[in-house]
């Protein structure tokens, strides 16, 4: 029996992050992700900003109506958490700002679905204790934020504690990691090198797998079972343009954003799934892994 469990995460959300106003990717590639999903017999998470959820309630509704979890992910794609390093123009929420504003995103999903989302994740990875105390209130039961990549310390899920979120402790609410690649020697200030996206469609499934391989090898050597959050964007699955205009100036993203966004991310996706259920990885959503982990 296969000890992998898998979170496919789709973060619900404008074009390219933060850099676009636009929703192609909600609109045109949510059911390109639903038909390969259902081919496939995966379940998923599609985290919606509270106001993608309230732009396109029919998305929303067609992500519940097809049995997977719909999910909030912040407002409007805030920086809700303590930012991991600068992005200018980006800054974050004050912390006694962070329980508002969550409460406002959580009522915006709730209309569209017509209950209260109970599976989080923020903007970026960027958690804070902040936030993990506004879900823990807000009744939440599953918050996919932390950046393993970065603090290298929660390998399986946990419940956060009260005082600092990275650090084990006794809130309601379970904490789920998102994957990267433990085994790389980072060289990047930040280790965003042991952080695999976008690596699915910047080069291959199969790529990706060596990287997948790894890291569950390191898991196993520590006697845990392998978890597999991963983060995706329906944005993906629809070609991106180089260079966008709009307001007051122009936007253009760096490369790896953008490269092989379209027919090619979603082949990836089907080849990555099917390598996962060949290992015998069980597919589950944020709160079902909640639910097992609570």
């Amino acid at each position: 029996m296969s000890d992998i469990s898998v979170v496919l995460g789709f973060d619900m959300e404008t074009d390219i992050g933060s850099w676009s106003p636009y929703y192609e990717g909600v609109l045109h590639g949510t059911p390109k992700l639903l038909d390969l999903l259902g081919a496939s017999g995966a379940t998923a998470t599609f985290f919606f900003t509270g106001h993608a959820a309230r732009e396109h309630p029919q998305v929303v509704r067609s992500v519940d109506e097809a049995g997977h979890e719909v999910g909030c992910h912040a407002l409007y794609h805030e920086t809700v958490g303590d930012p991991l390093f600068d992005i200018p123009g980006v800054m974050p929420l004050l912390p006694e700002e962070v329980p508002f504003r969550l409460r406002v995103a959580t009522e915006w999903v709730e209309e569209s679905l017509g209950r209260q989302p109970v599976s989080f994740r923020c903007p970026r990875l960027w958690g804070s204790t902040a936030v993990c105390n506004a879900l823990d209130e807000l009744g939440y039961v599953a918050d996919a934020s932390y950046p393993l990549y970065f603090y290298g310390e929660r390998l399986v899920p946990y419940h956060p504690s009260r005082t600092d979120w990275t650090q084990e402790g006794d809130l309601k609410l379970i904490q789920i990691p998102n994957f990267c690649d433990m085994t790389v020697d980072t060289t990047d200030e930040y280790h965003r090198d042991r952080d695999q996206w976008p690596l699915f469609r910047n080069k291959s499934a199969e790529a990706l797998m060596v990287h997948i391989n790894n890291f569950a090898g390191y898991v196993r050597e520590r006697n845990l079972p392998v978890v597999l959050c991963f983060y995706f964007h329906p944005w993906e699955f629809m070609p991106m343009p180089a260079k966008l205009h709009y307001g007051e100036g122009a936007v253009e993203p760096d490369y790896f954003l953008i490269e092989n966004c379209g027919d090619y991310a979603l082949e990836q996706l089907g080849i990555l799934i099917d390598s996962l259920q060949q290992q015998g990885a069980k597919f589950q959503t944020a709160q079902q892994l909640a639910t097992e982990w609570a």
